[in-house]
């Protein structure tokens, strides 16, 4: 017998099972959300239902919102159950599951109008975002925002309706402007280098569209504090929909499974107060960059360095990737050799056992993490969490070999198919032309390298180019398997 995910079952949830601790009838709206998915209910969301449960911060509770059609898919789960979601933690010796309550509302994606008229209620004091690296328009050679991108041009023409997110955040802030509240802090959940900053361009150089006056006001009264954020949460399916209702007793539409650990340093920077998250275990720093940098070299780039080898040998999870000799031992040497030495000290952080901490996490049988997960979206992921690492390697005149065959390893992904011959299904939102470009660099591999918007001077470095091609080579000749076991012997 199970029990279905709702406000009036609170009372019956299973015994195994933990619920809020507050009356949710007495929380109000104080965050506006944008991108309800899987990390924000395993992370931010989470974090607040904590707050809620030791008996404070109740006016902070959150609004979901979102932008495209698809979302009124998840807000439909969501709606069924009364806005509340099961969040299972398992590793190799533990599972838990609890029923958090922090979120109180769904406003309808891509309703402009209604999520800027939620935006300009002053009870509303932060709008947080996780729209995922590729949200933000930024240029993956640069770095930075690009203002030519269609759907910016179109939000800031006169009179537009805006579809964007930064258009509507933008609406808002001009109906707060023009009715003398006070704006909200923007604050970035994503995992992205300089979150804050990187938002910021992405509003103020929207605004700079729009009127210059109006940008300079976003700048001078608007915080976009910088934050670091951290918890494995693989995608629901059917598989953890039944491990819930089997092992717990409890139906929930669209449940959230991860790991235990989670992690969130965040700068104290926010322009009409905040929660009190440091009772909960945020760490409020000054400046979140060491963090920051340590977790996306190291883990971020970790998850990249498997995720292709272990794609092209037919492994699905990662906790099997993490169990084949070859592609974990591939991990700790390009980690040791040429990732960890470009990242500078973090305070009161030894990096090796940081590293052997993620080691840890991506060996979590219990997850269910999948390899396509960490496979999706190299164009955006790449020059984010590997390409710096390269720059950096070169600056110092020092070698990328281990580098150049993670570059080579998803080139070769990006052919379309795996060692065994199967088929790759399209897993980037540029695929064809990945895939085009993979194909010509197999008898010209520096065609790879010439996507100038993803490798820009990378990919002109003669160093670089000659390691990648002689990487690449030996992949299409050797196969997976035996490149990686001359990568380990050093003769690559």
């Amino acid at each position: 017998m199970t029990v279905k995910l709702s406000s009036s079952n609170l009372s019956k949830l299973p015994t195994e099972v933990a619920g809020p601790k507050y009356d949710r009838a007495t929380l109000k709206a104080g965050i506006v959300h944008f991108g309800v998915g899987n990390f924000h209910r395993s992370h931010q969301a989470v974090y607040l239902d904590d707050l809620f449960n030791s008996g404070i911060g109740h006016d902070w509770a959150l609004v979901g919102a979102g932008v495209f059609e698809g979302e009124k898919i998840g807000r439909a789960k969501l709606e069924e159950q009364d806005w509340l979601t099961t969040v299972v933690e398992q590793d190799s010796g533990h599972m838990s599951a609890r029923v958090t309550g922090a979120m109180i509302d769904f406003l309808m994606p891509g309703d402009a109008a209604g999520i800027i008229e939620r935006l300009a209620d002053p009870a509303i004091k932060i709008v947080s975002l996780t729209i995922t690296e590729g949200g933000y328009f930024i240029d993956p050679a640069s770095g930075v925002f690009n203002p030519t991108h269609p759907d910016i041009v179109a939000d800031a023409q006169p009179g537009a309706t805006p579809k964007t997110v930064f258009g509507i955040i933008l609406a808002g802030l001009v109906r707060r402007r023009d009715e003398g509240t006070v704006p909200f802090t923007v604050m970035s959940c994503d995992n992205i280098p300089h979150n804050g900053h990187v938002t910021s361009d992405g509003v103020i150089g929207l605004a700079r569209l729009i009127d210059e006056d109006l940008a300079n006001w976003v700048s001078e009264h608007v915080a976009f504090p910088n934050g670091m954020v951290d918890r494995i949460t693989p995608a629901t399916t059917d598989r953890e929909r039944g491990i819930l209702a089997k092992d717990f007793g409890l139906e929930d539409n669209w449940p959230v499974f991860c790991e235990p650990f989670r992690q969130w340093v965040l700068e104290d920077h926010f322009t009409n107060g905040r929660p009190p998250l440091e009772r909960v275990g945020v760490q409020f720093v000054k400046d979140v960059a060491p963090y920051e940098l340590m977790k996306i070299r190291i883990l971020n780039g970790g998850h990249a360095t498997i995720a292709y080898p272990a794609g092209l040998m037919d492994i699905h999870f990662v906790h099997e990737a993490m169990q084949e000799p070859l592609v974990s031992g591939f991990l700790a040497k390009l980690e040791r050799e040429e990732i960890i030495p470009t990242v500078p000290p973090v305070p009161d952080t030894v990096l090796e056992d940081y590293y052997q901490l993620i080691e840890s996490r991506f060996s979590n049988p219990k997850i269910g993490d999948t390899v396509r997960r960490l496979c999706l979206d190299g164009s955006n992921r790449q020059p984010k969490f590997i390409i710096p690492t390269i720059a950096d390697r070169l600056k110092a005149g020092k070698s990328g070999a281990g580098l150049a065959l993670e570059s080579a390893l998803w080139c070769r992904y990006c052919f379309g198919t795996t060692d065994s011959g199967a088929v790759i299904e399209p897993n980037d939102p540029s695929w064809d032309r990945l895939q085009a470009t993979a194909k010509a660099a197999k008898d010209a591999p520096a065609a790879w390298l010439a996507m100038e918007d993803i490798y820009g001077d990378v990919g002109r470095a003669t160093v670089f180019v000659e390691a990648f091609a002689h990487a690449l080579n030996v992949l299409w000749a050797n196969g997976t398997r035996a490149t990686l076991t001359r990568y380990l012997a050093g003769k690559l």
